[in-house]
């Protein structure tokens, strides 16, 4: 057994070892400047993720972006020249290196004085106990209005030296007690309460902090230190992750591949709401709301604008991307409106159609006035059996409104309603809570025998409780209600929805939300897409290249000749259906839908060409393909496929030295083709 140990222990030794290595060797590639700024300049007040993100950064330009993310982020007055934050940071450094430092072996901003300076700032006052034969040299650092950091309203730091040499330390009431600020030995360690009143006969000011650093605090009545003051300096030390919202760390690794470099260090933070809705038609959308912490807008020629560019992407779990979108939200104002939206946060929303299954979802934004960015991901579930009860999740709104006369489709609208709401689900009392859902599959006996009761928790516990026939609600698959919080008292609250048949609970789901003490608070102002009706052929057309990508031939097969039925003048919709084709084999129909394009005046698209011509190579028809390809070529220049594609038909019409002169120059493009370079030597070897 001691055996299994020792080789157990030897091997986590090693592996200790190795990631100790590791992180050396990462700050070793550090820059001296990168270095200096991460292990000295904000040594203190950089939390741990960011620490983290800065150490997985790979290059000096990453790093330089980041630090300009680092104070932008902690920057009290955006959006003007100074930041003012990083500007006494900097003082505050460069005093305690000039006052601290030259009485002390280390610089400055390493002893115990200059690490509290630096975290807190100037102390409202300092007592200093000096010259004394019966105490140690001491300082006592008084702190007021420090209450937005979570510090209490006054408190006092101690600092001494320790045998009247060296750095001045700092005074712990716990670990160190009264007998640690007197010259005298004090023969019992654990006599607080004598060393205190020993204190008190030769420095009653001192003896008065001795034991607190909270004024106030009775802890001399108990004879023992108090707690709370080393809570208090574990507090203060801890203060920097308290005051900075880290996801931006996160959001910069995640994204600086991704985003311009002049984004890449403005991360916004912002609230967002996804919800998965089911037409009438059967198709589930997605639907998502954005709110930004702050809209920035340019001025010119007394309007205001800004242009909003999303990005979004679906992947399934095995991380392949079935769907993308770009999406402009360009948006002005005149004075009037700005100064009514500059009150109130601003909710960006918009929907689009997705096929069953497991998927996970991200949308970029970004602001191309500000070069302000943010972000959403969220994982989806679209359901596939139509068949099984299922229940969507809820949606909570302050208000709602009838459905507008037309047939466009709107975010959030659900039946023949829209939900307005916050993301963040803040209530008053005064609302009216909307409540709403669908329930679908239900079968005959659930919609005759069943129930749905309503509960609402508060601190874990029923509140209240309703509940209604399920065949009150005359719209289902949608379920729509409503509740007055007159009665709900400030707090944190959820509401579960149960689906009861038969009195046995089938289907639940539940939202959290909060009621506000607040008389009255900022509403959203909602700026949204507006789609096509439902039978517009776009859906057909987005559906289907979904279940293409998804590797869905045959429903995409269907999807997507629907589409085309509906618009065959849409050379998206063609060559969609056109792909779908070449997975089955059916190159002619591929001729039938493109040749139209492939006329046109204007030179078609690149993958038109492209297409094209490979469907006449593989109906054996080479030469029609080679001019299919040599078009493609004189319109968009050569590129690898395309002089691999023209040398294999020039290889089957039995002219090698066609075929040879195209693939040694894709070979040339690019060196790392194996089956490239075989084909190669096999004609030189027949020559």
């Amino acid at each position: 057994m001691k055996k299994r140990f020792s080789l157990l222990s030897f091997f986590i030794l090693i592996a200790l070892t190795f990631i100790y290595m590791s992180t050396n060797a990462k700050n070793a590639e550090l820059s001296e400047q990168h270095k200096r700024w991460l292990e000295e300049e904000v040594v203190y007040i950089i939390v741990p993720v960011e620490k983290e993100v800065f150490s997985k950064l790979e290059t000096d330009r990453e790093r330089d972006l980041f630090i300009e993310a680092f104070w932008k982020h902690r920057d009290p007055t955006p959006g003007t020249p100074e930041n003012e934050f990083k500007n006494e940071h900097y003082r505050r450094i460069n005093y305690v290196n000039h006052f601290f430092g030259r009485v002390s072996p280390k610089p400055g901003w390493k002893t115990d004085r200059g690490r509290m300076y630096i975290i807190l700032g100037e102390p409202n006052d300092i007592q200093r106990y000096e010259g004394k034969t019966m105490t140690y040299p001491a300082e006592v650092w008084f702190y007021q209005g420090r209450t937005e950091l979570g510090l209490p309203a006054g408190f006092n730091l101690v600092f001494f030296q320790d045998g009247a040499v060296g750095d001045y330390r700092l005074y712990s009431p716990l670990k160190d007690g009264p007998q640690a600020l007197m010259t005298s030995i004090w023969t019992d360690p654990v006599d607080y309460l004598g060393a205190y009143e020993q204190l008190r006969k030769i420095e009653p000011d001192l003896a008065m902090v001795s034991l607190t650093l909270i004024p106030g605090e009775s802890s001399a009545a108990f004879g023992r230190p108090s707690l709370t003051s080393d809570i208090l300096i574990q507090r203060i030390e801890t203060t920097p992750s308290r005051s900075v919202e880290e996801r931006y760390a996160q959001k910069f690794l995640e994204y600086k591949d991704t985003v311009e470099v002049e984004y890449s260090a403005n991360y916004m933070a912002s609230d967002a709401l996804v919800k998965v809705i089911k037409d009438p038609s059967g198709i589930y959308f997605v639907h998502y709301a954005i709110e930004p912490e702050r809209l920035s807008v340019n001025l010119y020629e007394n309007k205001y604008y800004t242009n909003l560019k999303l990005n979004g992407s679906i992947s399934n779990l095995e991380g392949k991307t079935i769907y993308q979108f770009e999406k402009n939200f360009s948006i002005d104002f005149d004075e009037e409106k700005i100064k009514t939206i500059s009150r109130q946060p601003f909710s960006m929303q918009d929907m689009f159609p997705l096929i069953p299954g497991n998927f996970k979802m991200s949308v970029l934004v970004k602001n191309e006035i500000s070069k302000e960015f943010t972000s959403l991901e969220r994982d989806l579930l679209i359901p596939g059996d139509e068949d099984v009860m299922q229940m969507t999740s809820i949606i909570l709104g302050h208000k709602m409104s009838e459905k507008a006369a037309d047939k466009k489709l709107r975010p959030f609208q659900i039946g023949g309603y829209r939900i307005y709401f916050h993301a963040k689900r803040v209530f008053l009392k005064a609302d009216t809570m909307v409540l709403a859902f669908q329930i679908h599959g239900l079968s005959e006996e659930a919609k005759e025998k069943g129930e749905i009761r309503f509960t609402f928790m508060k601190g874990g516990e029923g509140f209240h409780t309703t509940t209604k026939k399920l065949a009150e609600f005359t719209e289902l698959p949608v379920v729509l209600e409503q509740f007055s919080l007159s009665e709900f008292t400030p707090a944190h609250y959820r509401i579960q929805v149960s689906l009861f048949v038969d009195g046995q609970e089938v289907l639940f789901e539940s939202e959290e939300f909060d009621v506000t003490y607040l008389e009255a608070i900022a509403r959203p102002w909602t700026f949204s897409k507006l789609l096509p009706d439902i039978g517009d052929s776009i859906y057909s057309y987005i559906l289907g290249s979904q279940l293409f990508m998804q590797g869905k031939i045959p429903e995409a097969r269907a999807s997507l000749e629907e589409a085309f039925r509906k618009k065959p003048d849409s050379i998206d919709f063609a060559l969609n259906l056109a792909q779908v084709y070449m997975v089955l084999g059916e190159y002619k129909k591929i001729e039938a839908i493109l040749i139209s394009f492939l006329n046109m005046p204007q030179p078609p698209r690149y993958d038109l060409f492209y297409i094209m011509g490979k469907a006449y190579q593989n109906m054996g028809e080479l030469n029609r393909a080679i001019e299919v390809f040599d078009k493609a070529i004189s319109h968009y220049g050569i590129n690898i496929p395309l002089l691999n594609a023209v040398g294999e038909c020039y290889l089957r019409l039995g002219n090698p030295k066609e075929a040879l002169a195209a693939w040694e120059k894709s070979l040339e493009m690019n060196p790392d083709q194996p089956k490239i370079k075989k084909n190669i030597e096999a004609l030189k070897e027949k020559k």
